[in-house]
This record gives C-alpha cells, structure tokens and sequence, in this order.
C-alpha cells in the first residue's frame, strides 16, 4: 500500500480500468458459454449430465488456484501476475476456441481458470496500492471493482448469444485473445510497480485444494449415474473430503501457508463469505438452466436467447452502481444482504413454475428481474464485507478467500442443480415436459440455497462492518 503523502499516480485510473476490465473478463468467462452449450454439446458429443462441465473445469481450476495466485502475487509482485495471467488466459482461450474433442475442451478451460486465478487476486492488489492511501478514492474504486463482477457474468449471457447467433460458439473463447493482447500492451505503461518479497510457496496445498474441490463436484455430477445410494459415489465424495481436509491441516502446521486459519476469527469473515457461497451456488445455475429452458423448451434461437436476457443484465448493472451503495449507506450490510438474498430465492422460485408452452413475457422475465434485484443488493455489501473486516495487511488473503467462497459455490451449486435437474427428467431431450421438470426442480434447489442463505447470514453477520465508508464516497 502507497505511504500516506505520496503523490497519486497520474495514471490511476486507468489503471483502474484495466482492473475492472480483468474482473469484468473472469466473470464474463463462467457466463458467456450459457448461450453457446447447446451448440457446443451438439459439436463436442458433450453428454447432458457431463456437459456442465464446460463451465465446472473453468471454476474449478479458478477457485481451486486463487489462494496460489494470491500468494505468487504476494511474492513476485503484482504487476508481473497480472500480465502472466492474461497470457495463460489467452492460451487456454486458444485450446478451447480450436477444441475438436470434449476433453480438448476442458482442458481449454481449466488453463482459462488458471489465468484468471493470478489475474484476480493481483487486480485487486494493484487496486490497493493505487487507492489504498486516499479513503475517498478508494471507494469509488471498490464500487466500481465491485459492479464489474455480477456485470461480467450477466453481460456474458447476452454477449454469448450475440456472438454465437452471428459467428460460431469458438468465439465465445477466441474474443478473450485481443482483449488479452491489449492488456498485456497497456500493462507497463499503467500499473504501478509491486515489490516481491521472499518467501516460499505452499505446492502441496495448493494441490490438495484444487484437488479436493474437483473430486467433490466430480462425485456430485455423476451421482445420477451411478447412483446416490452407491458405494462409488460415497468413496469419491469421501475422497474430496479427506482431501480438503488434508489442505486444512496442512495450513494449520505451515509457516507460510496459503491460507492463514488465523484469519478466520476476524468477526463477520466467516458469515460474509458463506453468503458469497451460497449467493453463487444459487445464481449460477439460474442462469444455467434459464438459458437451456429458452433455447430447448421455448425454441429460441442463440441471439434471441441472449437478447431475452438482457433487461437482467441493464436491471443488475444499474441497481449495483446506483441504487445498492446508497441503500447500503443508509442500512447497513446486513440488511442488505439478507433482503437481497431473499429476493433472488423470490426469484427462482417463481422460475420454477415455468411451463413447457410459456412465454418469455410471463414465464422468464418478471422473475429474472426480481433474481437480479436480490443479486444486485447482496452481492456488493457481502464482497465488501469480507474485504474489510480482515486486518489490512491480510486484505490479499481476505480477496482470495471471498473469490474462492465464490467460486466454490458457483462449482458446487452447478453440480448439485445439475443432478437435481437430470433426476427429474431433464435427461429426456425429446420431451419439453421433462426437460421442463428438470429445470423447475433446479430453479427450487436454488431458491433454497439462496432462503438458507439468507438464514445464515441472519444467524452468521452480527456486527457493523466500515462498508458504509467504502460505498457513500461513491
């Protein structure tokens, strides 16, 4: 963080641009293949139950690496992890434009992931030490760093449609190749030198992390097929377990681990980033599944499918850069939090009774406004929260905590809603009944993951939190 005194950089805000361009881009990069799955399973051979995939291998390696990149950044400086990740983005986005084979194509994704796990925790140290010495400006930085997250991910869904309508689904990964190129140009010139620091880096937990999340939605994903009651589906899940399990008592006894377990006795840390958890676990898979619902059972085409989601994506945008920092500052967080996570389940639940012969005037759009409003208020005072409640030197690890709990949520939630659907009839693709039946119970799971987050959050968040600081300067 910049010594209080010293001259501002005259570039800052450009710098801040490139900033929010990486967080809008991460986000964009889970969404913006929503439009597209259908043409991609019909191209790749890509099953119904394996085809969540295609978003699963990307947050998986994301969410499993963030804690690792956090710490390469701490180490070899932020500026140089933020140009290494665009690079890896931008080869990962080659594989998986050029994949011929499913399985080229997950490991297309997975290297995205793995770029953006070194863009987003280094973005956000970047930030810091741009607007860290002047409180005012900080807050607009966060508020704007903030608003590009739920922006990338239901921007994308428009921007997917667009794109596949007009070019082909390889675009929705090829687009990530000069936006990359133009960062890694803007770069040098923008960010502020980051001095490393010695120390070492925790290999071993950073594998078994990324390991046991991937096991934990592999097992969630294929329990419809071999059963939940099965021996095989209990051992993998058993297996991602121990293997979390392992990362945290790995951590307990490291000298320099990734995560600190200290840290987690900062007051509201815990309660914040279970409310991120469960928000992601049920907003990705509306999403999801809304996209499959009006291409598949409503007939929409590509375009028309992004299209019909775009008054979401201008609803969400608008009410998380106006409305939700003055409702903040007058509330508090935890209002706010709770209101907003009650209204996206209002949301889903009122998708579930969505009909085989809807409308998307009647069926899709009165609910996917109400989602995005609960989206737009929780979001911002949660992500704050975390963010500020930790010790100030740990604010690295406390970003790379809310964007793993995030992450962790959008994979879980995915997996789960995936075998929710596929058990009730979803798997039938001749059938819009079934297909219809499948994406209900998926859009009630997720209202209910969102309802027990907002019980949680209730229960978890007892305290004010100085987001109201970060959010009035805005």
């Amino acid at each position: 963080m910049p010594a209080l005194g010293a001259p501002p950089s005259p570039r800052r805000w450009t710098a801040l641009g490139l900033i929010a361009l990486a967080q809008f881009m991460v986000i964009m990069d889970t969404s913006i293949i929503g439009v597209a799955l259908p043409e991609m399973q019909t191209a790749l051979g890509f099953s119904p139950e394996n085809l969540s995939w295609v978003f699963n291998a990307y947050v998986v390696a994301f969410g499993g690496l963030l804690l690792l990149g956090g710490r390469l950044s701490d180490l070899f400086g932020a500026k140089r992890l933020f140009a290494t990740g665009w690079a890896v983005l931008a080869i990962g986005s080659l594989i998986a434009g050029m994949a011929s084979q499913s399985w080229v194509e997950l490991v297309g994704r997975a290297v995205q992931g793995a770029g953006s796990a070194l863009i987003a925790p280094a973005a956000l140290t970047l930030l810091i030490t741009l607007f860290g010495a002047r409180p005012q400006e900080l807050g607009k930085a966060l508020a704007l760093y903030g608003a590009a997250a739920p922006a990338g991910g239901t921007a994308g869904v428009f921007l997917g449609g667009v794109i596949t309508q007009y070019l082909s689904w390889e675009w929705v990964f090829y687009i990530n190749i000069p936006v990359a190129l133009g960062v890694l140009l803007a770069t040098p010139g923008v960010m502020p030198a980051a001095t490393a620091r010695r120390g070492s880096v925790d290999w071993l937990g950073a594998l078994t992390v990324t390991a046991g999340l991937a096991v934990s939605v592999y097992a969630v994903v294929r329990a419809p097929e071999t059963g939940w009651g099965s021996a095989s589906t209990w051992l993998v899940l058993a297996a991602g377990v121990l293997l979390i399990a392992a990362f945290v008592t790995l951590q307990a006894r490291r000298r320099e681990p990734l995560m600190r377990l200290g840290i987690w006795r900062s007051p509201n840390l815990a309660g914040a980033n279970l409310a991120q958890l469960l928000m992601a676990a049920a907003w990705i898979p509306m999403w999801f599944f809304l996209n499959l619902y009006l291409q598949q059972v409503l007939g929409l085409g590509a375009f028309a499918s992004g299209a019909a989601l775009l008054p979401m994506t201008g609803a969400i945008m608008l009410m998380m850069i106006v409305l939700a920092p003055r409702l903040i500052a007058r509330f508090g967080p935890k209002p706010l939090i709770v209101t907003g996570l009650l209204a996206l389940a209002g949301g889903m639940l009122w998708l579930s009774f969505a009909r085989p012969d809807g409308s998307f005037a009647v069926d899709v759009l009165p609910a996917s406004l109400l989602a995005a409003a609960g989206m737009a208020l929780a979001f911002i005072p949660s992500l704050g929260t975390a963010l500020t409640i930790a010790n100030p030197a740990e604010g690295g690890l406390a970003s790379g905590i809310v964007n793993t709990s995030y992450q962790i949520g959008s994979a879980l939630g995915l997996a789960a809603m995936t075998a929710v659907a596929a058990a009730h009839g979803s798997r039938e693709l001749g059938s819009p009944e079934a297909l219809t039946n499948g994406f209900s119970a998926a859009f009630l799971g997720a209202a209910a993951l969102a309802a027990v987050g907002a019980l949680a959050s209730v229960l978890t968040i007892r305290t004010p939190s100085p987001v109201k600081d970060l959010t009035t300067a805005a």
